[in-house]
Formats: structure tokens, C-alpha cells, sequence
């Protein structure tokens, strides 16, 4: 029996303002769906080929934002070492200070391109804000399906890895069936005995 708090006029008992609410169903309806329309409305369903195709474009987002921050990496490492006052006779760390700081406007790059896609994601995040809820759970219905079907990691080999571990490139439903194919293929020959 569900019991509602409801501020009762003076002179009426408890079990009146509950009699009532359960004789009356329209008022126990008009309370209880009226909560869960919104949740409803606002979470359309995904099919799986939307679904891959907006991780796609999410996948797109990061790699757009990752280009232009290796470059700021780069424009930024060779202006900041390219300044410095640079002794050729004094070594540091014992490196030729050329190279040193060479390595160092590499290690800019790098920075800058492990950083884009995050940089890129959350770009992606901000601007599909009304498909959050919906994209995360597909996230991790996809990725519990990925866990459950892949091959496990201790059957593979240096010579032999394990085809596509994190399901990466899966973008499509066509492309998700022949990573199955693969992980079932990799499975067979790694667990049964060539003949």
C-alpha cells in the first residue's frame, strides 16, 4: 500500500486521506506518472547504428582537436627552446644542448597530441549535452558486450596478438559482426591444436 504525506484539513484522520487516495486511482496515477514522463521523454532510444555512428563523429571530434594541439605543442616547444641561451661546449645531462632541447620540443609534441583528445572529447561532451545520459549508457552496454565476447589477453603471443582488444575500430554493425568473426577465429586457433 503506498501512503502519501498529504497536509490534511483539520478534523480528518490519516487513514481517511489514505482511503481516499485509494479509492480515488486517478490521484495515485496523477502523482506517480507525472515523475517518470519527463525521464521518459527525455531519453529517446538509440538504435546500435546511431549509437556507432556517434562514437564515430565523437571519435572524429578528437582526432580534429588533436592535430591543431601537436602543432600548438610544437609552435610552442620550438619558441620557448629555441630561445634559450644555448653553450655548445657545456653539455646537459651530459646530451649536446641541440639535441637536448630538440628531444624536449618532441616531448611538447607529444604532450600536445595526449592531451587533444581529451581536449576533443570533452568539446564533443559540451556540445551534445541533451544526448549524455542516453550515449553513456550505450557506452556501457557497448563496452560490457566488448568485455564479455573478446578473447582473453593471456592466449595471446609476441607473433600473435589479440586482434583489435578494445573493439576500436568497430564502427558499424557490419564491422562489429567480423570483430565476433575475429575474436572467435583468434579463440579456435589459439585454444585448439593446429593440425
Amino acid at each position: 500500500m503506498l501512503r502519501l504525506i498529504l497536509p490534511r484539513p483539520s478534523g480528518l484522520s490519516p487513514c481517511y486521506v489514505t482511503r481516499s487516495v485509494i479509492r480515488n486511482p486517478a490521484l495515485l496515477r496523477s502523482k506517480t506518472t507525472s515523475a517518470k514522463k519527463p525521464a521518459a521523454e527525455g531519453a529517446k532510444a538509440l538504435t546500435w547504428p546511431d549509437y556507432l555512428a556517434i562514437r564515430g563523429s565523437k571519435r572524429k571530434w578528437q582526432l580534429a582537436v588533436t592535430i591543431p594541439c601537436a602543432s600548438l605543442g610544437f609552435l610552442g616547444g620550438a619558441a620557448y627552446f629555441g630561445s634559450l641561451e644555448t653553450d655548445p661546449t657545456r653539455p646537459i645531462m651530459g646530451i649536446d644542448p641541440f639535441f637536448f632541447y630538440g628531444a624536449c620540443t618532441v616531448a611538447c609534441v607529444g604532450l600536445g597530441a595526449l592531451i587533444g583528445p581529451s581536449i576533443g572529447a570533452a568539446a564533443w561532451r559540451a556540445r551534445h549535452r541533451t544526448q549524455l545520459a542516453v550515449v553513456d549508457a550505450m557506452d556501457r552496454e557497448f563496452y560490457r558486450r566488448i568485455a564479455k565476447n573478446r578473447v582473453d589477453a593471456s592466449l595471446q603471443s609476441p607473433t600473435h596478438p589479440v586482434p583489435d582488444y578494445y573493439g576500436e575500430k568497430i564502427g558499424s554493425l557490419h564491422q562489429y559482426r567480423q570483430w565476433l568473426r575475429d575474436q572467435g577465429k583468434y579463440k579456435r586457433k589459439a585454444i585448439l591444436p593446429e593440425e
